[in-house]
């Protein structure tokens, strides 16, 4: 059964979800993709840390967060790795979300969202919480 707080933390991962859902198709917006890809990833891996009750970190970093938390996932790593550079700490508009070669492709961000999808149900499988559950809090 999942912590009060690990719920919390699916919820927020859920809105970001929720939130690439309306902007998915909008070639203009990839780059919001990654970014709320790349957070809900993060709140789905400080589930399960806080479901194990460890500390969570003041850490973006999906790599690190990842290394902490001992349970086998599925995902690919190179995605994983492209999420961390995408995502600037500072948010300058800029840069914010850019690829070496400018935004990511609308194949790129459906891809994005998908490992994070992916990688919220499992953990919500792994954590014994339904969509129910996360949307009656």
């Amino acid at each position: 059964m999942a912590s009060f707080q690990a719920k919390e933390w699916l919820k927020a991962a859920y809105s970001d979800l929720r939130n690439i859902e309306h902007i998915l198709d909008d070639s203009y917006l990839t780059h919001m993709v990654a970014f709320h890809s790349q957070q809900a990833i993060e709140k789905s891996f400080k589930a399960i840390m806080e479901n194990m009750s460890m500390p969570i970190p003041r850490v973006h970093k999906l790599e690190n967060l990842v290394s902490k938390i001992n349970i086998e996932l599925e995902f690919n790593v190179e995605i994983l790795e492209t999420l961390d550079l995408l995502y600037i700490e500072s948010r300058y508009p800029g840069d914010m979300g850019l690829l070496p070669h400018g935004k990511p492709a609308l194949q790129d961000a459906e891809e994005f969202y998908n490992m994070a999808k992916n990688i919220f149900e499992q953990v919500c499988k792994l954590l014994s919480v339904t969509i129910e559950d996360i949307t009656a809090l």
